[in-house]
């Protein structure tokens, strides 16, 4: 399978994850962006710690 054919296919088990379960996809996304969000925050209060 080449790279297209990957993401078509990826694309389609993605559909079908939202269609047959919408609260797993959103708890899923929920999660994803807020372990986003928390590393954004420590990145944040990394650079605050860095002496100038």
């Amino acid at each position: 399978m080449n790279k297209k054919h990957m993401k078509i296919a990826a694309m389609a088990f993605l559909a079908w994850y939202v269609i047959s379960r919408p609260e797993g996809a959103a708890s899923l996304v929920n999660n994803a962006l807020s372990g986003l969000g928390n590393a954004a925050e420590s990145l944040s209060q990394f650079m605050s710690a860095i002496p100038n």
